[in-house]
């Protein structure tokens, strides 16, 4: 029974085809979709996991997320470092500039300051030049695809000069540092140039990134923090989620994303299950012969599972070796950076193609089921 379902299957070339496109075009459309907003919304905390060395951020309290800044006082950073249970805190800035090139043009960058001994949140993935070189004085390091969009079509060089509120900077680092939600440029400085470089105002400080003694409950040091200075004190994935929350509620990201993939699976499960049904409807009387010679139903609907199972297997592993293509080739394009398909998404993806298919099967086969086999005999 077997040979002959698939003889029926593959028999009709075109139909056949056509359920597999179906199924690959479903499966490739959620897959990218579904990866492309994961990796979107991971960009989103990208400059708090960045920051692999701290346990906890400590802001002030009207602080939403990582890019909405609310500069704090000096002092506070000293508040911090006298709670017990903390190993070690250091000011960490955060915050967009402008900087000047010497023929004139101007760029929107995102500067970043870091403490001046320790180089706390500096990025590790240096590639020219040396990371401790943003230690001296007017010094800068920047990330590689900032360079390209702030020097395009030029080769990687260090020691350009920038300008940046009448401050020179020389550039001597280029790094691979994580894509961000915002796009513009990452220059890193130590902390004290930030303070230099930045408009004159009273309070700079950006954030205090905290490192906990070893075997320290974070939560319990967290609200310690909070009590004793009045601060807002977070983990790193508290943070985070935070930030990613405040994008999906404050924008339309996710609702233009969540009609993209509904608009993919309806798509993809109409032209499967008219597909389906009309080669079912098309190959009646072969069904009809088969119940005349004392096929039972349940055969025949094993015979209609093995058909769908065999379409459904080819057009999934089509759909997601595409969506795997897609992001292998798009790897290294500055707006695709870090986008990968995560299992947790092919798992997804599964569940969803199965139950189209099967709700098709179940949508077909009511024909078949109450087939009269004298359909045979008639003219």
């Amino acid at each position: 029974m077997k040979k002959v379902a698939l003889k029926i299957l593959i028999g009709d070339q075109a139909k056949y085809l056509g359920l597999i496109f179906g199924v690959t075009f479903a499966t490739l459309l959620m897959a990218q979709q579904v990866s492309i907003f994961i990796g979107l919304m991971a960009r989103t905390a990208s400059a708090i996991y960045a920051v692999s060395e701290a346990d906890i951020w400590v802001m002030d309290q009207r602080v939403r997320y990582i890019e909405e800044v609310e500069p704090m006082r000096d002092i506070e950073l000293y508040k911090v470092r006298g709670v017990t249970g903390i190993k070690w805190a250091v000011p960490f800035y955060k915050g967009l500039a402008t900087i000047s090139m010497p023929d004139g043009l101007t760029q929107q960058v995102q500067l970043i300051g870091i403490d001046d001994v320790s180089l706390v949140g500096a990025c590790s993935d240096v590639i020219m030049g040396d990371q401790k070189a943003i230690q001296r004085p007017q010094t800068a390091m920047i990330d590689r695809n900032g360079y390209f969009f702030t020097w395009p079509g030029q080769p990687l060089k260090i020691n350009r000069r920038i300008e940046l509120n009448d401050n020179r900077l020389v550039i001597n680092g280029i790094c691979n540092a994580m894509p961000t939600f915002f796009t513009f440029p990452i220059i890193y400085v130590s902390y004290n140039t930030a303070l230099e470089v930045t408009p004159p105002i009273r309070n700079k400080l950006s954030f205090i990134l905290v490192k906990a003694k070893k075997g320290q409950d974070l939560q319990v040091l967290k609200k310690e923090i909070a009590k004793q200075t009045g601060l807002q004190a977070l983990t790193q994935n508290e943070f985070a989620w935070r930030s990613i929350n405040y994008i999906l509620e404050r924008t339309g990201i996710p609702i233009n994303f969540g009609i993209t993939i509904l608009l993919g699976v309806l798509i993809g499960a109409a032209i499967t299950a008219q597909t389906f049904y009309i080669f079912v409807v098309e190959n009646l009387k072969q069904f009809g012969a088969m119940k005349a010679i004392g096929v039972t139903n349940t055969q025949l609907l094993g015979m209609v599972l093995l058909q769908a199972s065999l379409v459904g297997s080819i057009g999934y592993a089509f759909g997601i070796g595409l969506t795997a293509l897609f992001f292998q080739v798009t790897k290294n394009a500055p707006a695709l950076q870090g986008f990968v398909l995560h299992w947790q998404v092919i798992t997804g993806t599964l569940v969803v193609i199965a139950t189209i298919i099967l709700f098709s099967i179940l949508f077909s086969l009511r024909k078949v089921f109450k087939l009269d086999p004298a359909i045979v005999f008639r003219g």
